[in-house]
């Protein structure tokens, strides 16, 4: 937070008065309640071991030289050793310049120093239309992605294209039935686990209509991969249309028969072979991974001879850090969390820091419309599908939606909620607050008051301008806090403190009508704020609309 630096390089400086290496960590923070200063440290509680003194003792020493830097109006210890530091008005001016000057990139960090990442998200495999529940790894895999390049990293955006396995052979059988079946066969077999939504007729109609002499020239035992990839095409092409309504769009699309086609899985088990870590038991291929501290070997290679997701998973993971990206991140959802330890141990087995691989499992969601619960089944044909989800309620709430929780948290999507048109909407409360700031303006320059950025801001005093500048200075912090964290749902948190703290000056604060300098210092707060808010939801994917 920008506050903290006209606090920390003075901590550091007690800390080497009194022995301490100044690179020691310091802990600061926004106090957790009104009234106990601007910022808080603890600084004193974690140095009582090492310079065996009671914590209040230390605080006091620390206190005693803080009280002589202008910068600060007052230092109070309270409890054990906290120490809260109330700060002189002119920091709070200072910051508002600091943040005016950053133009458009406020928010922005250079904290990744142009470090590349690979993040991996959506993947689904091309068996039909994305269906609602994949929203959140949509949204909350795009908005990881985002908040990396917001930080200064080199971002690649990749879809693993999973076309290979039994889903993608149910898929081809089930259309197939439904070509035969519109063919004149009504009595063709439909596969028990098919699939059975309108879009396998819809595929099957397209073969019949476009492809009919192509597919009957076909011998019977290649209809099936011919409508195998009919229905791949198709599906892929739907699924990628439904992003492109969430402004998600992809670097790099990974197909999965390329493991298989260039070797890299076979070379997978000759690496793990030659370390003595893959064993045959009854007519599988096992990976030794209590060698490597699991609790239990696993299966890579069934009797049948297909292999477990374990196996290439790790072959695309090798091939990902072999193109050497400085970090590697995987968006999955919680039906993964199995998988991933034996993923990461053959990562390291096959000689590659497994620390370069981060992942984040999110929960599933569950759809609740007027107090029921919404179910959906691919397979079933009673699908919920995104696009039907984004024709609801909009793209703007289905990515604020699927972000606003803890990605660690079941996630209860309310569809009432979501298409409501008021304050309660959370989406509508954010964009309503930047629609309010644009009309200012707007309002503003048709009164002919110009926007001066080198207007005296030091007229700024009430305690709501305070407050939201305060708050201001915090938003790069939370923004390389939940990009480190991989904690999104932080700066949707972050913009519905700062909109409520921003209506709060509204309403006692007057902008227009009020007089200069005020006017003009209150209509720059108002325009960085403004700022702030844009980019908060460039960087959730949401729209910042200048009118509602």
């Amino acid at each position: 937070m920008m506050l903290s630096r006209y606090l920390e390089p003075h901590l550091r400086t007690v800390l080497t008065a009194l022995g301490v290496d100044p690179a020691h960590p310091i802990p600061i923070e926004v106090p957790r309640q009104e009234g106990h200063g601007d910022l808080t440290t603890t600084v004193a509680m974690s140095l009582a071991r090492p310079l065996q003194k009671a914590p209040r003792q230390i605080a006091e020493q620390i206190a005693e030289h803080l009280r002589t830097i202008p910068e600060i109006t007052s230092v109070e210890i309270a409890g054990p050793g906290f120490i809260n530091v109330v700060f002189d008005r002119t920091v709070f001016h200072q910051i508002l310049r600091d943040l005016d000057a950053q133009s458009d990139a406020i928010g922005r960090s250079h904290i990744g120093q142009g470090r590349t990442v690979n993040v991996e998200y959506v993947s689904a495999n091309p068996t039909g239309p994305l269906h609602a529940g994949h929203g959140r790894n949509c949204a909350v895999g795009d908005t990881v992605a985002n908040l990396y390049a917001w930080c200064g990293f080199s971002v690649t955006r990749e879809y693993y294209f999973n076309n290979a396995g039994n889903q993608m052979n149910k898929l081809g059988e089930s259309i197939l039935a439904r070509v035969m079946q519109q063919l004149g066969q009504a009595d063709w077999p439909f596969p028990d686990d098919g699939y059975h939504g309108e879009y396998i007729a819809e595929i099957a109609a397209q073969i019949v209509r476009h492809q009919r002499d192509a597919f009957e020239d076909l011998p019977a035992e290649d209809r099936h991969a011919f409508c195998r990839k009919a229905g791949e095409t198709w599906c892929f092409a739907s699924i990628q249309r439904t992003l492109e309504r969430l402004s998600i769009r992809h670097d790099e699309f990974f197909n999965e028969d390329s493991l298989y086609t260039r070797g890299n899985v076979q070379s997978v088990i000759d690496a793990l072979r030659d370390r003595g870590l893959v064993y045959e038991k009854d007519g599988a291929l096992w990976f030794a991974l209590e060698q490597l501290g699991n609790p239990q070997d696993k299966v890579i290679v069934k009797s049948s001879g297909e292999p477990t997701y374990r196996l290439p998973d790790i072959a695309y993971h090798r091939d990902k850090l072999e193109r050497g990206y400085d970090l590697v991140v995987d968006i999955f959802g919680a039906d993964h969390i199995a998988t991933i330890p034996d993923v990461l141990a053959g990562v390291q087995a096959l000689g590659f820091d497994a620390n370069r691989v981060r992942t984040v499992i999110h929960q599933m969601v569950t759809f609740i419309e007027n107090g029921e619960v919404v179910k959906f089944s691919k397979r079933s044909g009673t699908s919920f599908t995104l696009d039907e989800l984004i024709d609801e309620v909009g793209a703007d709430v289905v990515r604020f939606f699927f972000i606003m929780r803890a990605v660690g948290t079941h996630l209860e999507f309310d569809l009432s909620l979501a298409k409501e048109e008021g304050d309660k909407n959370p989406v509508f409360y954010l964009q309503y607050a930047h629609a309010r700031i644009c009309s200012i303006l707007r309002k503003a320059a048709d009164l002919g008051v110009s926007l001066d950025h080198a207007t005296d801001v030091s007229v700024l005093r009430h305690p709501r301008e305070i407050a939201l500048i305060d708050l201001l200075g915090r938003f790069q912090s939370t923004v390389e806090r939940a990009c480190d964290q991989l904690e999104p749902q932080s700066v949707a948190e972050y913009l519905r403190e700062l909109a409520a703290a921003y209506h709060l000056f509204y309403h006692d604060c007057r902008i227009l009508g009020s007089e200069e300098p005020v006017q003009g210092a209150r209509l720059l707060l108002a325009d960085v704020t403004r700022r702030a808010m844009q980019n908060g939801l460039a960087m959730l994917g949401v729209g910042a609309p200048e009118q509602m």
